[in-house]
């Protein structure tokens, strides 16, 4: 006998069409949990102090990517969950970025990886805190000791330091005698205190100079930022050196050198100058120095925007007004789709579960980072990661090797 009243059976609420119905909802919320609508990753980067530029670029290049994946359907294993970018400003100072780390995992406890921190004395001090919190970290800086502290939650996408003194010098003094018809027997060697300077300075004095041939007749260090390039220069100036290295990591230090290089007569070859650093290719340095101060100056870093690029460095152009693709941007940029791969293999927006697709991460050819493989070695160094030469060249610079990803050809400053 149905004993369901005439009201009930109009407005269609049976006790049956109830129960049913809170079923249905709580399996959508289910659903729900399991995939979300939007994953959030984190972007720690300088936006204040004297490092802001590259904060800002590596900024447009997150965005970029993000966007893109975002566009192609977002992360498929989670249901097209979108990619949501959480930016953190980790300051100017090794203290403040240690501090915007500490507040970046108490208040975003649902990032599932971050990438930053630019300079690698910063993201020494912020990855002491992401490993504690097991927050997965992919990085662009250089320092030796990111992946040499036994970190199971950092990935360093460019070629070490070391690595990249070792793949970068013995290319340029073959380009110089090519050119020249003889090697620099002697050199001069410029450099901040920050990590990186201090583990590229390493691996030359240790073992890289000697092996090229190189004597070592300025060595000369300073603490950004760098108030008087003139002591420094005039070093270098009695010294007379075949070749000098000038590796600073902010943009001020970098135009208060070649400054004063001008001023003191010794640039557009005089004494050819290379770098370590892609701070000497900012395009800030325009506003200070004219095409012809930095004509010929090369600098070796571990990604820059090169052949294959042609798309993203035109967006980049139309959407930001970019002259020009850093490592910043190319390097962040390609970061997010790593973070997109290993979401994908995670299958949930986990973080353990993403350091862990990481770990086993196989994705064949680097297309954004020159060199190599996407696949990390237990250390979670990039396998394969090498390093590009880029060239100032009639006021842009450019990559000129490897020559698979060159937009022009490398020439050797000469004396005039």
């Amino acid at each position: 006998m149905n004993r369901t009243s005439k009201g009930e059976q109009a407005n269609g609420l049976t006790r049956r069409t109830v129960l049913s119905g809170a079923a249905a909802v709580g399996l959508a919320g289910v659903a729900r949990a399991q995939t979300p609508a939007e994953v959030k990753v984190g972007l720690i980067v300088p936006l204040s102090g004297i490092y802001t530029r590259p904060g800002q670029v590596m900024k447009m290049g997150a965005e970029m990517g993000i966007d893109h994946i975002n566009a192609q359907g977002g992360i498929k294993a989670l249901g097209g969950a979108k990619l949501k970018l959480v930016v953190i400003d980790c300051g100017d100072t090794t203290e403040k970025a240690k501090n915007a780390a500490q507040r970046m995992v108490a208040q975003e406890p649902d990032l599932v990886a971050a990438t930053g921190a630019y300079l690698s004395s910063f993201t020494l001090a912020v990855t002491e805190v992401t490993e504690r919190a097991e927050l997965p970290v992919l990085t662009l800086s250089y320092s030796d000791l990111l992946t040499d502290r036994g970190f199971k939650y950092i990935f360093q996408t460019a070629a070490t330091a070391s690595r990249q003194s070792e793949l970068g010098l013995p290319t340029l003094m073959k380009l110089a005698e090519n050119a020249s018809g003889k090697k620099p027997k002697t050199v001069a060697m410029l450099m901040d205190n920050t990590a990186t300077s201090v583990a590229t300075a390493k691996a030359l004095k240790e073992k890289l100079f000697a092996q090229e041939g190189l004597q070592l007749v300025v060595e000369e260090v300073w603490t950004p930022p760098l108030s008087d390039a003139t002591p420094l220069i005039q070093k270098v100036r009695s010294a007379k050196p075949d070749l000098l290295l000038f590796m600073p990591n902010a943009v001020s230090d970098a135009k208060l050198g070649l400054e004063k290089i001008s001023e003191f007569g010794l640039g557009q070859g005089k004494i050819p100058t290379v770098s370590f650093s892609i701070t000497i290719a900012e395009p800030d340095m325009l506003q200070s120095v004219s095409p012809e101060i930095v004509q010929g100056i090369m600098t070796i870093v571990a990604s820059w925007g090169a052949k294959g690029h042609e798309a993203l460095i035109a967006e980049l152009k139309a959407r930001y007004k970019e002259p020009w693709a850093t490592q910043n941007v190319i390097s962040t940029y390609g970061d997010m789709w790593v973070m997109k791969e290993a979401l994908e293999t995670a299958g949930k927006a986990d973080r353990n579960a993403v350091a862990q697709a990481l770990r086993t991460l196989d994705a064949g050819e680097s297309k954004y980072y020159p060199g190599g493989q996407l696949k990390f070695d237990e250390k979670g160094r990039r396998v394969g990661a090498g390093v590009v030469i880029v060239q100032w060249q009639s006021g842009v610079p450019v990559t000129v090797y490897p020559p698979e990803l060159a937009q022009a050809q490398p020439f050797w400053p000469k004396k005039s």
